[in-house]
């Protein structure tokens, strides 16, 4: 299978409803390395690596996040795969 890299910006009502915590939750249980993290605009980035279905799948929750979030926008940059990562974090 194929793996690739996404950074993903997540915008909307994403930050104090547990977006980070579900993401982390999410990448697991897909088998996705990488991080996400609170931006200071109130934006929601994460940089997702791994089999292309498992990342597909974690950039399409991102879409809809935990169920107090509201996703207004998501932005998705695809990145060469770097293999970088050993598990999925939340960066600060």
């Amino acid at each position: 299978m194929t793996k690739i890299r996404a950074i993903v910006t997540v915008k909307g009502l994403v930050q104090g409803v547990a977006f980070r915590h579900h993401t982390v939750q999410q990448a697991l249980r897909l088998g996705v390395t990488g991080w996400v993290r609170n931006l200071h605009n109130g934006d929601v980035q994460g940089c997702f690596e791994g089999e292309e279905p498992g990342v597909q799948a974690l950039v399409q929750w991102c879409h809809h996040g935990p169920s107090r979030a509201r996703v207004d926008r998501v932005i998705v940059e695809r990145e060469e795969f770097r293999g970088e990562f050993s598990g999925f974090d939340v960066r600060y």
